[in-house]
């Protein structure tokens, strides 16, 4: 698949590695060229064979995307898929981001009853599906995929099955383990855990290193 990736940060990298892994094409898009272009060298140094299979590019990228990752903090997502317009029909988009309230870290930016996935669904364009994904994986553990010898639970909410497929071959053939959890609304639910995830790092001592893992 062709994986554009808006977003050139830590989630961008640890994104695209998994991509890589999985044998698709990644593209990146950043508000900086230089930037972009910075990770894209360095993504191609890191993975074997990766010279042909990822690339700077510019906002054209997303038109022909399977997959369009936006690896953006909030509320930039709902931005960027506004300002794509229709230019994204035809993709699947992928919310990979958690509206937390950074300026006092104890509560989400989001009104009860909604969620950052459900607010850019509002702003994409119709054939456009919004997926949720990725938000509860940190972006150190997706360098190599797994935690403690387990691979990444990657857990997807949304409301088209076939979008939803589309992010679970991504993330499986990039060794992680994709679970559907249900319709975009359960988004709601993924970035309340994923808060409190990030909010327990620092009183658990965990660094950003630990994993949310579903066991049977």
């Amino acid at each position: 698949m062709i994986i554009t990736i808006v977003g050139t940060g830590s989630m961008a990298r640890g994104i695209a590695t998994r991509a890589l892994a999985g044998g698709h094409t990644v593209r990146l898009v950043g508000r900086s060229a230089e930037q972009a272009a910075a990770l894209a060298d360095e993504l191609r140094r890191a993975a074997p064979g990766g010279d042909d299979d990822v690339h700077q590019s510019d906002a054209i990228a997303v038109e022909d995307a399977d997959l369009v990752v936006l690896a953006v903090p909030y509320p930039a997502g709902r931005e960027v898929a506004a300002d794509y317009g229709t230019a994204l029909t035809g993709s699947v988009v992928v919310d990979i981001c958690n509206p937390v309230d950074f300026s006092t870290f104890d509560s989400l930016a989001v009104p009860a009853g909604t969620s950052a996935a459900e607010e850019i669904a509002a702003e994409a364009a119709p054939g456009a599906p919004v997926v949720k994904a990725f938000n509860t994986t940190f972006a150190a553990t997706l360098l190599s995929g797994q935690v403690a010898g387990q691979p990444l639970d990657v857990l997807i909410a949304g409301d088209d099955e076939d979008a939803k497929r589309a992010v679970a071959e991504l993330a499986a053939s990039g060794g992680l383990r994709p679970l559907d959890v249900g319709p975009l609304r359960r988004a709601r639910e993924l970035e309340a855990f994923q808060f409190l995830h990030m909010a327990a790092q620092e009183r658990l001592g965990l660094n950003w290193s630990s994993a949310v893992k579903i066991l049977p």
